[in-house]
């Protein structure tokens, strides 16, 4: 059961917030700037109101999420930190003296009471009205990129990860009492799962069974971590296994296995729309998405700033028939024309046909494809083949035996054309240069939020971990902006 509202708290050492917890304190900095009820209003309907005991407030259980998405602890760790750390017992509403909830709970709320919700597009949307509404987003251009995250399981095997982890707790040990190694037991030796589980555990049981070493709370971190790994991986069994993880490429000769995240965000920084799908996804199928979810966030968008991926013909013509203008770079392929062997071949204006370099003119030429489709139209001309037989120059060029010889070369469309001579405006050049905001955020989400490598496996689990992360970067972002007012 869940009660209509959170109780308030009657406590006599309340006060006390006002003394530890300073007027500038982020998190009470986030409590005075956002409104949780709407996550209350969104997740009601996962829970019973008239029956059962009572549950713990969605509000309180989605600030826990919040907080683990600021700082890269276990579910056990925030939680303990909350007993002691009055600005989270704060940030939760909690009074000082109140006990904290059980770890498992924050499981349980993941998996049960977020089940359905779209959560990724509710953060964002709050947190672009809050931006709209404190006057902050005064832009009405989105800069689109996508990003991509390592699938967790499928990047390293099962045993990998728990050696990476169990390395980690035995450093944070080393650094308090290196002597303490001679009671460490033998490192596994095998290729077997059970054999590196087996080892995990044990050396989380010596380092538990030392009444000094286990107080130290690096250490306590560091087995949480260890512990939470392996609780997760006696419930995927074979962790190794990511049905929704896909193989992506970064550039012609690198590759990654995970998801990819496509974002949509204003010049002042702050994420507007996003689109997570798997890592084999085109970027520049995805724009029109990220316009229409930002314009249904409350933005204004004029301008789209992009790289060559958003180029694509479909998106030109989606940004000409929205009267925004599209900042992103043509293929060189499109700009400067892409003709195979073009030292060979050579346009006759006056003839309006190609020459050979043998001085061989074309009799004659076809237009292929349709108007108005994603693909441009070619004009293929046609060389005599008679002539081609014989002529002194036909290596590489006439294959001996073919009937025919062609040279096809891809037309411009009346979009390309238009789109060439934005490309050159004063504006397009001025535009381009904001585009390296988004690679910054990019950094933001990888490198302070974990947002390199996916927390669990599946799409939906990628969902909530860019939900967190995302509102968790605009909600700073909107409190620096505020700050340099």
């Amino acid at each position: 059961m869940i009660p209509n509202q959170q109780s308030l708290s009657f406590s006599p050492y309340m006060a006390l917030y006002d003394i530890i917890v300073p007027k500038d304190n982020m998190l009470r900095k986030v409590n005075e700037l956002i409104d949780f009820s709407f996550v209350y209003e969104e997740l009601k309907d996962n829970y019973c109101h008239d029956n059962g005991r009572n549950a713990i407030h969605p509000i309180r259980m989605f600030k826990y999420l919040f907080l683990k998405s600021i700082h890269d602890l276990s579910d056990v760790d925030i939680v303990e930190r909350s007993k002691y750390d009055m600005s989270f017992k704060y940030f939760l509403d909690m009074s000082p003296e109140e006990e904290v909830i059980d770890p498992s709970s924050l499981t349980k709320f993941r998996k049960i009471r977020l089940k359905d919700v779209n959560l990724l597009d509710l953060l964002i949307n709050k947190t672009v009205e809050i931006a709209i509404e404190k006057e902050i987003i005064k832009s009405n251009s989105v800069i689109v990129d996508a990003t991509h995250s390592k699938a967790r399981y499928n990047q390293k095997s099962p045993k990998e990860i728990l050696m990476d982890k169990s390395k980690l707790l035995r450093k944070a040990i080393y650094q308090i009492d290196e002597s303490i190694k001679n009671q460490f037991p033998p490192k596994s030796s095998t290729d077997v799962l059970e054999d590196e589980i087996e080892y995990c555990q044990k050396l989380m049981d010596v380092a538990k069974n030392n009444e000094v070493i286990r107080e130290y709370p690096k250490v306590k971190e560091k087995m949480n971590l260890l512990k939470e790994t392996l609780e997760d991986m006696n419930e995927q069994l074979q962790m190794s296994n990511d049905p929704d993880a896909r193989v992506g490429h970064k550039t012609a000769d690198s590759s990654f296995f995970g998801y990819k995240t496509h974002l949509a965000m204003s010049e002042e920084r702050i994420i507007t729309a996003a689109v997570i799908t798997t890592g084999e996804k085109n970027d520049g199928k995805q724009l029109e998405t990220l316009v229409e979810k930002s314009k249904k966030a409350g933005m204004e968008v004029k301008t789209i700033i992009g790289d060559t991926a958003y180029s694509e013909k479909g998106n030109i013509e989606y940004a000409n028939t929205n009267e925004i203008n599209l900042v992103a770079k043509l293929n060189p392929s499109v700009t400067q024309g892409y003709r195979k062997k073009e030292e060979e071949f050579e346009f006759n204006k006056d003839a309006g046909m190609y020459v050979c370099k043998a001085g061989h003119l074309a009799i004659r030429k076809a237009r292929q494809g349709k108007k108005d489709v994603a693909v441009n139209q070619v004009d293929t001309y046609y060389f005599d083949v008679e002539k081609c037989r014989v002529c002194p120059f036909k290596d590489g060029c006439y294959k001996e035996g073919a009937k025919s010889k062609r040279y096809s070369v891809s037309i411009k469309s009346n979009v390309h054309t238009e789109q060439i001579k934005f490309q050159e405006s004063d504006y397009f050049k001025e535009k381009s240069m904001e585009r390296y905001k988004i690679e910054a955020k990019n950094s933001e989400l990888k490198h302070r939020h974990g947002y390199d490598v996916a927390d669990s496996s599946g799409l939906i689990g990628m969902h909530l971990q860019g939900a967190m992360a995302i509102f968790t970067v605009n909600v700073k972002r909107i409190l620096t902006l505020m700050n340099q007012k």
